[in-house]
């Protein structure tokens, strides 16, 4: 009997009882360390702070199980991509648990690993919602030189473990399509290259396995929406350098889901994920699986736009031309990091009937204006002199306009949002 038919499937349960074992405290992305360090702090479990950020702010280690399989799992490694520490502060919850149909589950990871976790290794980045870290380093290119103090503390651990397993769990832009399709990427996987051929040797396929069982968990709950992220080998990063140090190295990038904006959903997709792949690891369930599994994977690609305006009609001079219009939200930093506005920038105009958006109108038959010609509408929305555009749209703008027939207006745009 393959091995994968003895092990229990936990990933419909782990995700229907999901809010159970969510952490509360930790609601919105914008969370800081000192949000972070009173959960980690009331654990039940083995820690100790095992080095500092450059500003000073300790960087905490959770140890769980006594295995013989070693497993490192860090987050955040760049300050804005929260969304798998909010995960590890459920799974810690989670391995608190009894009584509740999971002990079988705990008990196999506990008894086969030892897990070591590392939370929110750039709280620096962390503090101001950025990717870098306080010195304006990208950590995840700094696994040769290693100027910053985090990056040096991975390598560290990297280097005392020697985890068989390490797991890498970023954010990525909630753009990235699943293919050439018109769904977000909302997981994407990879099984890093350690040299420029792309080679694959037994640690890399153990991380391609254990994937290939993460997939398959999730295909239930977003078919379509997972991706595989691109694997060209960057020397500098610490995921490449982690496969090559010898550590089968799994990638997890957390990307969008339509109105998800504080990720809570692709939380609880990294909370079934992460456990998944730990007890395909314990139970060693992952050697079924081969290299076609994981290559079925449509690669990430960039073929969304956060709104499509299809067939808008242009007036030049009499003359309408036929177009349709791409927008992006960019999310800006307010109130210390603790919050954020959008601002819309209009990224294409013309033919993009080979992409898609998260959302769409279809405009044929209706004429963009500027918002000038509505003075009601100036008054409704309380728009400033800034906000009303009374030219044509240029590429590189906010996305400030209506969509009218004649003068029944069908669609207003403020900020590149549907009003």
């Amino acid at each position: 009997m393959p091995l994968i038919a003895q092990t229990q499937d936990y990933s419909k349960a782990l995700f229907e009882k999901h809010d159970v074992f969510k952490e509360t405290a930790l609601k919105h992305r914008r969370f800081k360390h000192k949000d972070l360090v009173p959960l980690i702090e009331k654990l039940p479990f083995e820690k100790q702070v095992v080095g500092q950020s450059f500003e000073g702010r300790d960087l905490y280690q959770i140890k769980l199980g006594s295995g013989p399989v070693k497993v490192l799992l860090w987050s955040q490694m760049h300050g804005d991509e929260p969304t798998a520490t909010m995960a590890l502060a459920d799974i810690f919850l989670f391995f608190q648990g009894k009584n509740d149909g999971f002990d079988n589950l705990r008990q196999s990871i506990l008894a086969n690993t030892t897990l070591y976790f590392v939370p929110m290794l750039n709280p620096d980045g962390a503090e101001r919602y950025q990717r870098r870290t306080a010195t304006e380093i990208d950590m995840n290119r700094d696994a040769l030189r290693f100027q910053t103090p985090e990056g040096a503390l991975l390598k560290k651990l990297q280097d005392e473990l020697k985890p068989e397993f390490s797991f890498n769990l970023h954010d990525k832009n909630t753009r990235y399509s699943a293919g050439r399709s018109n769904k977000q990427a909302t997981v994407s996987f990879l099984a890093t290259a350690y040299d420029y051929e792309r080679s694959w040797n037994p640690t890399r396929t153990r991380a391609m396995q254990v994937i290939s069982g993460m997939i398959e968990a999730l295909e239930q709950f977003i078919p379509g929406h997972l991706g595989r992220w691109n694997d060209e080998h960057e020397p500098r990063a610490f995921g490449d350098n982690v496969s090559k140090w010898g550590s089968s190295l799994i990638l997890i990038e957390s990307g969008g889901y339509k109105d998800d904006t504080e990720k809570q959903f692709i939380r609880k997709l990294n909370f079934v994920a992460i456990l998944t792949g730990l007890q395909a690891i314990a139970e060693k369930s992952y050697t079924h699986y081969t290299l076609s599994t994981y290559e079925a994977l449509p690669n990430n690609e960039r073929y969304l736009y956060d709104l499509l305006v299809r067939n808008a009609g242009f007036n030049y001079n009499g003359k309408i031309v036929i177009k349709d219009i791409g927008i992006d939200l960019i999310e800006k930093n307010t109130k210390n990091a603790t919050g954020f506005s959008i601002r819309s920038v209009i990224e294409e105009l013309g033919d993009l009937s080979t992409f898609w958006g998260i959302k769409e109108i279809d405009a044929t038959g209706l004429q963009v204006k500027p918002l000038a010609d509505f003075p009601e509408l100036i008054k409704t929305y309380k728009l400033s002199k800034q906000d009303v555009q009374d030219k044509d749209l240029n590429l590189d703008e906010k996305a400030n306009f209506v969509l009218a027939k004649g003068n029944d207006v069908k669609y207003v745009i403020i900020n590149g949002q549907i009003k």
